[in-house]
């Protein structure tokens, strides 16, 4: 239990004593009453709305109801002080003994500090990444990668069971052009002068490789027969390679997924015609012909039966086609097929997806609805694509991988430790710039440097302190004053943190209590530069100095359970 949720049931039990004192009527809902920090630190530690919220169905005035809590609040002995602020609001300070109660069960939990049971084992499928198997990653991947692998992290933190998911786009005309692309590197690997890349098909050197492998394999078999003949075993045998490739990308930002499902495997498998027959069995499909596209209509239009989904009904625009007028599956019929398989082995499903796929949300959200019966909760978080900088200017795309910067260039310039903290600097879906200089910069405006540099001042203290042979064993926690367990309070907020944060879907919160942390951390130990009595480590006080560095361990604890949620290591020293 957190000492959020401890007060939160603590004010449970003053509204039940108000309940029996006939001041409160006991079918009042209280599912909206919260126990917070208050928004002015000066206001106190804790703040409820209880009074706010249960007032109007309890038919009574906000404030007198918050006079009545409030003084059922101040019978506790952990309470130093309560208040009654603006129109209702509660506030309640603390003892500092609970506070060093809370520094001891922060060293007592350690890794596991924060870490919540709200997820209650119910099982998550995360999907994120899904890059088409054409080529290595990009930095056009990278945020979504972080930013799904951080949320998996995050959920499993909060007690969700979490299935990490790559989708495979093995079936599209994509793998195809990719075959082609592979059959002329073969050729190419057995001698021939292939000349320059034809338009059309992909020109990055990462294909080389593989056409010297199916040189190998295959000598010159299939130099010159049809395509027919090898289309299908080089797209096979490329769409392996690339997957390998990726595979090992994704390794270098320490991002492993639990699942490569196969949209070929998905297609031969017959389910998306299974889904299509669940829905016409609920007439969610429908034989229909589209509109006419609005504006000009196009001269090679013509109206064509093809089978709809009614996601109108579901928040859609308009009913939606699964099969083309070929009869292949359209990507939406495709992707309706996938989530439906999805939802057969998770509770809830969690799409990562680029910004520019906005346009499909409605029908894929209306799609899952339909085909769980609204069972299966399913949302997307968008994520905005990265605008590369070096010094303020754009990068100039590397023309060696195939007019595009791989993430593994960058990872390898800046480290997995820089690019994933700084892909979860902001929102998902707010723009991003990438700069290069700034990214490594050793200044507080760089949020990697300064959480770092935090939890490396803690770890130079332990050295100076075993230098001196001070350790902080069994300290005597009453030496810590008020002003020092500011930081104890805002430490304590972590596994509110992890909570609101994994309600939201919302990985990047957590970055931004570390740089909060970090920042007052670093306020207190600056504080030692004006006044000698202040700093962390006095060689000449050695019951002062275990007691702050026992702080400084419980600060440096909350940074590497919060780095480790973010996939970020945590340093010992800064280079």
């Amino acid at each position: 239990m957190t000492l959020y949720s401890r007060f939160a049931a603590h004010v449970d039990a003053a509204l039940d004593a108000l309940v029996a004192a006939g001041d409160l009527d006991p079918a009042v809902d209280r599912r909206n009453v919260t126990v917070e920090p208050p928004r002015d630190a000066t206001h106190g530690d804790l703040a409820t709305n209880a009074a706010m919220v249960l007032a109007k169905a309890a038919k009574a005035n906000p404030r007198a109801l918050a006079e009545k809590i409030a003084a059922e609040l101040g019978k506790l002995d952990e309470v130093e002080g309560v208040s009654v602020a603006g129109p209702g609001f509660i506030n309640l300070r603390l003892t500092d003994d609970i506070w060093r109660a809370e520094l001891s069960a922060i060293h007592d939990a350690g890794g596991d500090y924060g870490r919540s049971t709200r997820g209650q084992g119910v099982s998550v499928n995360i999907e994120y990444v899904s890059a088409n198997p054409t080529g290595p990653m990009h930095m056009g991947h990278c945020r979504g990668a972080v930013v799904g692998d951080a949320l998996a992290a995050l959920l499993e933190f909060a007690g969700h069971k979490v299935i990490r998911e790559y989708y495979v786009n093995d079936a599209g005309g994509q793998v195809d052009t990719l075959a082609r692309s592979a059959h002329l590197r073969y050729r190419e690997a057995l001698g021939e002068d292939v000349g320059a890349i034809p338009e059309g098909l992909y020109p990055g050197d990462y294909l080389v490789p593989v056409g010297q492998a199916l040189a190998s394999e295959f000598g010159d078999r299939y130099a010159a027969a049809s395509e027919n003949e090898w289309l299908v075993l080089f797209r096979t045998r490329a769409v392996a390679a690339m997957l390998e490739l990726i595979k090992a990308d994704l390794a270098l930002l320490g991002i492993h997924h639990d699942l490569f499902a196969s949209e070929a495997e998905l297609q031969a498998a017959g389910k998306p015609e299974a889904a299509e027959a669940e829905l016409r069995a609920r007439d969610l499909i429908y034989d229909g012909v589209l509109e006419a596209p609005k504006g000009e209509t196009p001269d090679d239009w013509e109206p064509v039966e093809l089978p709809l989904f009614r996601s109108s009904q579901f928040g859609d625009d308009q009913d939606r086609p699964i099969k083309k007028s070929n009869g292949s599956w359209t990507y939406f019929g495709a992707d309706l097929a996938y989530h439906y398989q999805k939802a057969q082995g998770a509770d809830e499903l969690i799409d990562i997806w680029g910004a520019d796929h906005a346009g499909t949300v409605k029908r894929i959200v209306a799609a899952v609805a339909a085909l769980t019966g609204g069972k299966t909760k399913f949302d997307v978080k968008l994520v905005q694509m990265v605008r590369l900088l070096r010094a303020g200017e754009p990068v100039k795309m590397s023309k060696r991988s195939g007019n595009f910067v791989t993430l593994a260039d960058v990872v390898r310039e800046v480290g997995k430790d820089v690019v994933r903290f700084t892909m979860l600097t902001r929102r998902s879906d707010a723009q991003m710039d990438f700069d290069f200089a700034k990214v490594v910069e050793a200044s507080k405006d760089n949020p990697v440097f300064y959480v770092q540099y935090a939890h490396a001042r803690v770890a130079s203290l332990h050295r100076r302190a075993d230098e001196a042979g001070i350790t902080a064993e069994a300290p005597d926690l009453s030496r810590l004053d008020t002003e020092e367990l500011v930081l104890v309070k805002l430490a304590a907020q972590f596994p509110r943190v992890v909570e609101t944060a994994a309600a939201a879907r919302e990985p990047h919160r957590i970055a931004f209590y570390l740089y909060d942390l970090a920042a007052a951390f670093h306020a207190q130990w600056n504080v030692g530069n004006d006044r000698p009595d202040r700093r962390f480590l006095i060689l000449d006080d050695a019951a002062a100095t275990a007691a702050r560095l026992f702080l400084a361990d419980g600060i440096g604890q909350i940074i590497r359970n919060g780095l480790s949620i973010m996939g970020v290591e945590a340093v010992s020293e800064m280079h």
